[in-house]
């Protein structure tokens, strides 16, 4: 048994004792504690709260605050209606309720006998800010929180500057693994460059309650960034690792100058990225001239997808600016030759300029398969992939076991060590998983493939692998508001026509 089960069932059993004899003290007998369902019956009656409240109770999520609230009512039944009282009977019930059950001198005062407590105006306004972070907290947590497009990398599905609503509840939400938080930060406290908003005085395993759906080919998913476990912090905008396969790992951790501090950081706290879940677990993957196939077949093309064009046109002028705001070009132009300019565009942009009197030729670039790009998972010539021609890879499954080898532990390493929490050696062409050679593996969770609809312009899969179900965090369902941050607040900046939309 792990040091977290058995840590768990201490405290349960202290707020399982703790609660038994209040019941006592009550006047109800301990043991129907013990009871399921009953027992919030008889705490109801105790607390002198209405019946409707057991709603509350069977509903999820919406039960976690409820409960806390029935804590604080227990706690003024014996004349505790100090702030810090309460805030300590809900951060530590398996301590608090014990201290009031078995210390004689806690007499419990029914609620019907109480004097009616007048607050200070201070202590009400406490009382609501505190209610309204809980309530708030409770809302973004396991059901629905509010982000912001910050890069082009789903272009032109998703703009810069998108306000959206993402769900929890769609894929089930995911129990905090860092529970100990400053509300509403993420993971740097406000205001500050690098100041941790987080403890890890206590970590939770992962845990995700049911949804209404699992994970889909096609849907837009928020998910914590995979590679984010470990942070350079002058250069939070690039891969850690990526800056150690080009400068060296002892480079990066001496150069604190041009690199920073390098902290690591939990599953739950890392960054936040938006892409679309182009293979989900079990899926076969494979990226031909452009074109996504799972399982063989060729991946219905969902969203508006941008690539990069070789523009050549027929004299040597550049790109006017009238242009680039006809055809809604919005990343940087590249000049690469006297008329020939590097444009990202949708097929549909493309076919359009292409019938432009200036415009002698429009041309896809694709890199040809078998060049080599080694800033491609899994940044290996034995693999030599690119953006436009990768794989075939598969997409591990939870349970599902596959025979290993020298070349194909490649691709499974960073599963296998990282994410599983596993030791693995290769030695030569032994693999050795936690001390025993082996020749298989069986994969604790499944693992998604993500890829930004600005196919040439995302930091996405391709260049850091797998997105472990444990990272996901939800679905994104629905633009309410869109500004164009280069734009004035009278002149166009809000973008009427890309509000109030379903994300598909």
């Amino acid at each position: 048994m792990s040091a977290y089960a058995i840590i768990t069932l201490i405290f349960t059993a202290l707020f399982i004792a703790g609660l038994w004899k209040v019941f006592e003290k009550s006047g109800q007998k301990g043991w129907y504690v013990l009871i399921p369902f009953f027992n919030f019956y008889i705490w109801l009656r105790i607390i002198k709260k209405p019946m409707w409240w057991f709603i509350f109770i069977i509903i999820p999520f919406i039960n976690v605050f409820t409960i806390l609230l029935m804590i604080v009512e227990v706690v003024k039944c014996f004349n505790k209606f100090g702030l810090g009282a309460h805030a300590l009977a809900v951060m530590f019930p398996f301590f608090y309720l014990p201290w009031l059950g078995f210390i004689d001198k806690m007499p419990y005062l029914d609620p019907v006998k109480r004097k009616p407590i007048k607050k200070s105006a201070v202590r009400e306004w406490a009382d609501a800010i505190i209610f309204a972070v809980i309530a708030a907290t409770i809302i973004r947590t396991f059901f629905i929180e509010a982000y912001t497009i910050p890069t082009s990398s789903m272009e032109k599905t998703l703009l810069v500057g998108d306000y959206l609503f993402v769900s929890k509840v769609n894929y089930g939400p995911r129990v905090p693994m860092t529970p100990l938080s400053f509300p509403f930060a993420h993971h740097t406290m406000p205001l500050t460059k690098d100041t941790r908003s987080y403890l890890e005085w206590i970590k939770l395993p992962y845990y995700r309650f049911p949804g209404f759906q699992n994970v889909k080919n096609n849907d837009v998913v928020v998910f914590n960034y995979p590679d984010g476990d470990t942070v350079a912090l002058n250069v939070q905008n690039r891969s850690y690792y990526a800056l150690v396969r080009e400068n060296g790992h002892s480079e990066v951790w001496r150069n604190k100058r041009v690199y920073g501090d390098i902290i690591a950081r939990p599953v739950d706290k890392r960054e936040n990225y938006i892409k679309r879940c182009i293979g989900i677990p079990g899926d076969s993957l494979q990226i031909k001239n452009q074109i996504v196939y799972i399982n063989g077949k060729e991946l219905p093309n969902v969203g508006k997808k941008e690539y990069k064009y070789i523009v050549t046109t027929k004299d040597s002028s550049r790109i006017s600016a009238r242009f680039i705001q006809t055809y809604d070009i919005t990343e940087e132009i590249y000049q690469v030759d006297a008329n020939k300019f590097l444009v990202t565009l949708t097929d549909a942009a493309a076919a359009l300029i292409g019938q432009q009197m200036n415009v002698a030729k429009v041309e896809k670039f694709v890199s040809p398969k078998g060049q080599w790009a080694p800033y491609i998972f899994p940044f290996d010539s034995v693999y030599p992939w690119n953006e436009d021609n990768f794989g075939p890879i598969y997409l591990p499954e939870k349970g599902v076991t596959i025979s290993l080898n020298k070349k194909n532990i490649l691709l499974y390493d960073r599963i296998i060590r990282i994410y599983e929490g596993n030791d693995l050696k290769v030695e030569g062409d032994k693999i050795i998983i936690n001390g025993r050679p082996t020749d298989k593996y069986t994969f604790k969770m499944g693992y998604y493939w993500m890829m930004g609809d600005n196919r040439h312009n995302s930091a996405d899969s391709r260049f850091w692998g797998f997105v472990p179900e444990d990272h996901i965090v939800g679905k994104a369902v629905f633009v309410w508001l869109s500004l164009d941050q280069n734009k004035e607040l009278f002149n166009g900046k809000i973008r009427w026509g890309n509000m109030f939309r379903f994300i598909r």
